[in-house]
Order: structure tokens, then sequence, then C-alpha cells
């Protein structure tokens, strides 16, 4: 099934939808085929119906240098059960064919989906978009890369074309250390949302959440129009409240989803422990705003 074209408007909507609610988006982040595939159905499953908004693909890297533990750990997994990037896309198809209205967004280094054997990044982003992901988050491609071209093949296209003709909306980056001159460089080549870390550091748990992201935040929204999401260190309902209430357009949630699948894999914990606990993460984008 070909789910490029209006599907890709199912992003705007869901934004939409949530600001007529009066609440950010919650976005979840898993690493695919963590701890196979069949299992990341089954999770998939359980957060679409608790409650999240738009789901983060993770594709399984050997060196995640931007990741803290739990997410390097979920990427040793996903590979050690046969993912690769192609079958993160058969992941993705399989996942909006049970869950149509559900945004993908590929989350990912550029290393593993730009030098694939016999399929250059621009055949890459036109398969994602066929499998149904929404959007692209190449985690180690600056602004300044964009208009390279992304292929030794002559004619190839740069990795801006292959990313806009293959169907996929960006994502872009904002650091808490960005210098406000380069935020509108970053947020002027996304189109589907920015994503705001909120702290310095690898991604992962925190014991403890601030709103000290808000003034970064202003900046960010005097620069774009486009909605704004934060991430990083989000752990537990009180958190999602915390980054909620600073009026953010959506909330970010990975590495403690991302333990919770680890307990999964080891016995400790069940789908139905999960969504309950999902459930509990979701609501609280509610309960800032009530």
């Amino acid at each position: 099934m070909v789910y490029c074209g209006s599907m890709n408007d199912i992003l705007a909507t869901k934004f939409k939808k949530s600001q007529e609610e009066g609440r950010p988006v919650f976005v979840a982040y898993i690493a695919a085929g963590d701890p196979d595939f069949d299992k990341s159905v089954e999770v998939a499953d359980i957060l679409a119906g608790n409650g999240v908004d738009i789901l983060e693909l993770g594709v399984p890297f050997s060196d995640p240098l931007a990741d803290g533990e739990a997410n390097q750990l979920a990427a040793a997994r996903a590979l050690g059960s046969g993912m690769t990037p192609m079958r993160t896309l058969e992941l993705a198809s399989r996942i909006k064919s049970r869950h149509p209205s559900l945004p993908l967004v590929l989350f990912t280094y550029l290393n593993p989906v730009a030098s694939l054997a016999g399929i250059p990044f621009h055949d890459f982003c036109a398969k994602a978009c066929d499998s149904g992901v929404d959007a692209i988050l190449p985690l180690d491609l600056p602004p300044e890369e964009l208009d390279g071209v992304c292929s030794v093949v002559p004619g190839a296209p740069t990795y801006r074309e292959a990313i806009i003709k293959g169907g996929l909306k960006l994502v872009s980056l904002v650091a808490p250390n960005t210098p406000d001159e380069r935020i509108g460089r970053l947020t002027s080549v996304a189109d589907a949302f920015v994503y705001l870390i909120s702290r310095e550091g690898v991604t992962g748990e925190g014991t403890t959440f601030s709103a000290d992201f808000a003034d970064r935040l202003a900046v960010v929204r005097d620069a774009t129009e486009i909605p704004v999401v934060v991430g990083f260190g989000i752990s537990t309902p009180e958190h999602v409240r915390i980054a909620a209430a600073t009026g953010v357009d959506g909330v970010v949630v990975g590495s403690a989803i991302v333990r919770r699948i680890e307990g999964l894999s080891q016995g400790r914990d069940t789908l139905e422990e999960l969504g309950a606990w999902v459930a509990e993460m979701t609501s609280a984008t509610s309960a800032s705003h009530s």
C-alpha cells in the first residue's frame, strides 16, 4: 500500500487537533525492532491505543553517539534481532496499516540510511514515504549540508531534494546551546516541526525536570510558525505536566518508554503494564491545561 500524498497532512492535522483540545501532542520514541519486529508491532499498538499522537521510529545504528544508555541498549537489541533500515520501513508499513492516522517520524543518523548498498538516499526516502513514514529527523545532517549532493552518482539530487521529492517532511533539532542567530537557519528548513532539546547531553531519563528551556522556546517561536516539541529527560507524568505548561506544541518521551520495553524483553514487565503507564503519561498533557 502506498501512503504518500495527502497522508502527509496528518502531522498538521494532529497538531491542529491537539491545539483545539488545549494540549500538546504526545510524541513517543521507540527503537524500531526492539526487542524484535513482532514485539515492536505490539508495542506500537499499545502506544497508539493509549493516547500517543505521533510515533518516532529510531533506525537502529551501531554508533548512536547522541543517545544515552537506554537507547544504545535498545539499538543493540534491535540490531541483534536482525533489524536494518529497510526492515525498519517494513515495520513502519505494518504499523501504518494498523494505525492509518498515526503519524510516523523516522529518527535516524545519516550513515545507516545514506550508504545503503544499491539503495541511494533519494530512493530510501521515497520507499520510506511509500511505507507510511511522514517525516524524517536526520540527527547529523546540518542545514548547511542539505543542499549537498547525496550521492556520487552523476545527476544525484541534494539531500533536500531527496527528502522533498521522496514525499517526506523534515524535522530540525535545536539544542540548548544553539546560538540565537543560528536558530533561524535551523527552523527555516523544517516543515514538520522543530524538536527543541530541553537540556545538554545525550538522551536519557531524568529524576528531575525543569522548564528552564522556556526562554529558548520563546526564541524558537519568534523564528518560526511551525510547531515546536520538546524532549530529553521527560520521564514522569509530572515532567510531562511541567513541559506542557510552557505552551509547547508537543512533548517527547523516549528513554522512559525504551526502559519499559527493556523490561518486556526481560520478562519483568507486561504489555498491559506498559499501556497503563503510557495512558498516565499521555493524560498528563491534558491535566496541565485543566
